[in-house]
């Protein structure tokens, strides 16, 4: 398999007992499979200089080990390794990708009906997740609604570029993937707006507060959601254009959270709150207008 480890264990076993009782430690945790191939526009964050890991792998890898709650492997090859049998391997999957991935079809229904609807399984995407399986022909549209269908929505824009600084609501800021961000949150970032948005299925958890953002637009930008996939869930948040972010505590709290939420250590609902998708558009149009 063509992927790099975050699996890196140095120790000399004293006795078999010992090494039992680590290899049993080990297998408790939650493991990760993130994946950060990019099919379309390469973000700094995903890319690898000579051969070493990325900023956005190093930064899950450490949080990994600091917090001791996962172990994660890293993957710019999903031909090779985002398979039905390597799968079994996996409680969560990352996604840090841009455009249509090389995933055989198997392999992807697998994914979609059968792994990611299992208790204890798991789907994170970061920033351009939305960016993957994109088209504006409505038949190719159609052809990814696996893909946005559980994700949650589809990049259209970005009219908050890297340099921009947005203040960010949060609707749910007891919820365990928020909490480390408050009632509000700025933050210098790039900033989606989405198609494919389905309020009804989600529960959104942090948007722009666009009373306090440049450009103004009309209309509602959700920016962290969750959602239930069968049994299994699914977090996305838009942040992580910048190598910055990879560093920001606030984020790697969240993003630790919602492992911890995924495999079921906290609670955290993912009712869907369609009414507030509706309340934010109203307050959008009356900023734009004003």
């Amino acid at each position: 398999m063509k992927r790099l480890t975050g699996n890196v264990f140095c120790f000399v076993a004293a006795c078999l007992l010992a090494a039992s009782v680590v290899q049993a430690a080990d297998q408790e945790k939650p493991r990760v499979l993130m994946v950060t191939q990019s099919q379309g526009f390469v973000h700094n964050p995903v890319k690898r200089a000579d051969k070493t890991l990325a900023t956005s792998e190093v930064a899950m890898i450490q949080l990994g080990q600091k917090s001791g709650l996962y172990e994660i492997d890293c993957t710019q090859d999903c031909a090779a390794d985002f398979t039905k049998e390597n799968l079994q391997n996996y409680n969560i999957v990352m996604f840090y990708t841009t455009g249509a991935l090389p995933i055989a079809p198997e392999d992807r229904d697998y994914f979609i009906n059968d792994w990611l609807k299992q208790p204890g399984h798991g789907f994170i995407g970061f920033h351009s997740a939305a960016d993957t399986y994109r088209a504006g022909d409505p038949k190719k549209n159609e052809e990814y609604r696996w893909y946005w269908d559980m994700v949650g929505g589809t990049f259209s824009g970005h009219p908050w570029n890297a340099g921009a600084t947005v203040t960010m609501t949060v609707h749910d800021p007891e919820h365990p993937t928020m909490q480390p961000f408050g009632q509000e949150f700025t933050h210098q970032d790039e900033i989606y707006q989405y198609v494919n948005w389905q309020p009804e299925k989600v529960r959104v958890l942090m948007s722009l507060d666009m009373s306090r953002c440049t450009p103004q637009k009309p209309y509602h930008v959700p920016v962290a959601w969750v959602k239930n996939w069968g049994q299994g869930k699914v977090y996305f948040n838009n942040l992580g254009h910048r190598d910055e972010t990879w560093t920001n505590e606030a984020f790697l709290t969240s993003v630790a959270n919602a492992v911890r939420w995924i495999d079921g250590q906290v609670e955290g609902s993912a009712e869907p709150n369609p009414e507030v998708s509706a309340a934010e558009e109203v307050k959008a149009r009356k900023v734009a207008i004003e």
